[in-house]
């Protein structure tokens, strides 16, 4: 399990928004399997899983990861992940994107799907059922039960000739086949530890996709959706392609590289056009109207994060939820953080929160 500390060093390091802290990005989308994340006991076949800074096992055909006291998070295609609670296995039947296949053993499993690739695939067996998720969201399985919970999307549950279509809110037998509704507001340990799983990855996708949004466009290279590698955080994020940013079914932001200047902020900015309308004048900068939504935050130390988003104890956004703001060159707009609020100014640039703003 990585130290607190560590955590605490990664989000005042992604508050700096360094573009060296991707100067070694990589994509790794050829294989699903990676062991991204373990906490406790975790084995992959007989082995102790220890993971090293930046080195990952990987989970490769016919190979059974199993947890015991312990915790594991897994990248299948890219946007997906399977995360394992306590005392739970699974077999990898196949680790191709066009069709990732694995085997559900014992235990309790979240599968959370941020976004589904048209030719990737993925499908979980347990015992005589099928299950395959089609759209993002939640999936939670639980051998004891013998169960499918559908917290959020939409899944396809075969066993034998027939096949169902389970929606959001609703629980599947996996041996009958027969569906009732569930209340999706009850959770336990493993929910909420999915959960904030979800939250730390996307506030590495934010550095991630600055990261590469300037490598972008200085060397005018092509960019695909992917897995990408962030050397603040030692994890790696999701960073989706051209279609923007988008919601986790957690309600976490994910921006592509050319969004991200949103979340970012600098001093000089343009915003997409189908974010707003209208150009801010000034000869210093110029941006579009834009539907920022209320932020998620983050607690920063009270001597504040270097190069700073937010001083004096205050907070970094990771996300946001709903409002409007204008931001125009020469112009300056005010939207909220938690419940503090945020300034910010162009010509100049600045952010800050909880009493304070940091400068870019």
């Amino acid at each position: 399990m990585r130290p607190a500390g560590t955590l605490t060093l990664g989000i005042l390091a992604l508050a700096a928004g360094s573009v060296a802290a991707l100067a070694q990005s990589a994509v790794i989308s050829a294989r699903s399997g990676l062991i991204h994340y373990v906490e406790g006991q975790v084995y992959l076949g007989d082995q102790l899983v220890e993971t090293k800074f930046g080195v990952f096992p990987e989970v490769k055909e016919n190979q059974q990861l199993k947890t015991e006291e312990g915790r594991a998070e897994v990248l299948l295609t890219p946007g997906v992940f399977l995360r394992l609670g306590e005392n739970s296995s699974f077999r990898m039947v196949t680790n191709r994107l066009i069709d990732t296949r694995l085997e559900f053993l014992t235990g309790s499993a979240i599968v959370e799907a941020e976004d589904i690739a048209k030719d990737n695939s993925v499908t979980v067996v347990y015992g005589d059922a099928t299950v395959h998720p089609t759209k993002k969201g939640v999936y939670r399985l639980d051998s004891e039960a013998n169960e499918l919970r559908v917290y959020d999307g939409l899944a396809e549950v075969t066993a034998g000739d027939q096949t169902v279509e389970v929606k959001e809110g609703h629980v599947i037998a996996l041996d009958t086949l027969a569906v009732r509704r569930f209340d999706k507001t009850v959770t336990d340990a493993l929910n909420r530890w999915s959960e904030r799983r979800d939250g730390y990855v996307s506030m590495a996708n934010v550095e991630a996709a600055n990261s590469l949004r300037s490598s972008l466009y200085s060397s005018g290279s092509l960019f695909s959706s992917g897995w990408y590698w962030n050397s603040f955080f030692g994890m790696y994020s999701y960073v989706p392609g051209f279609g923007g940013m988008f919601y986790s079914p957690y309600g976490n932001a994910f921006f592509s590289p050319f969004d991200v200047a949103m979340a970012y902020m600098p001093g000089y900015f343009y915003y997409p056009s189908y974010y707003g309308s209208g150009y801010g004048g000034g000869a210093s900068g110029y941006g579009k109207a834009y539907n920022s939504i209320l932020y998620k935050s983050v607690p920063v130390p009270s001597h504040g994060s270097p190069g700073g988003l937010a001083r004096s104890g205050g907070t970094i956004a990771t996300d946001y939820r709903s409002s409007v703001g204008y931001l125009g060159g020469g112009s300056s707009s005010t939207v909220s953080v938690g419940s503090s609020p945020v300034s910010a100014s162009h010509g100049g640039g600045s952010v800050g929160s909880g009493g304070g703003g940091g400068h870019h």
